[in-house]
């Protein structure tokens, strides 16, 4: 992500717009079409503004416990209609209760927790992770 760790910094990515046109960029550049975009923690800060303006552009959104949900407004989540696997470790008790309050207001949400997994629960339980993804993957149109 631009500006977090050791990446340089990006003046295009210091408001919610230009983080979202970022996003847009890579994902043209890359040509996808439709694609699924899963955001993990620090990313939502990217992916939230992106679901919001353009979510009509995903095939699917998987938010595992990203930060940023509380800046948007429970009117806001319910224009979303992409479908939505709101995905957690049930070990991540601060963030990913916080992300689901706010994320449950999208209307085409199902949400999976992984037992005995904390806040990067892709990496603690990888094989209920991945079960859980492309189960949610099986079912998009």
């Amino acid at each position: 992500i631009p500006g977090y760790g050791d990446s340089p910094s990006a003046e295009m990515v210091v408001t919610a717009q230009g983080r979202r046109t970022f996003l847009d960029h890579v994902l043209q550049e890359l040509g996808m079409q439709r694609p699924v975009l899963v955001s993990p923690s620090m990313s939502g800060r990217f992916s939230l503004p992106f679901l919001l303006a353009q979510g009509d552009q995903l095939a699917g959104f998987v938010p595992i416990a990203p930060v940023g949900t509380k800046d948007y407004t429970p009117e806001q989540y319910q224009q979303v209609q992409t479908p939505t696997l709101i995905l957690y470790g049930d070990r991540d008790t601060r963030l990913a209760s916080q992300a689901l309050q706010n994320l449950k207001h999208l209307p085409e949400h199902r949400v999976a927790v992984l037992p005995d997994a904390g806040h990067a629960c892709y990496l603690d339980k990888p094989e209920d992770f991945h079960r859980a993804l492309l189960g949610f993957l099986r079912q998009l149109k």
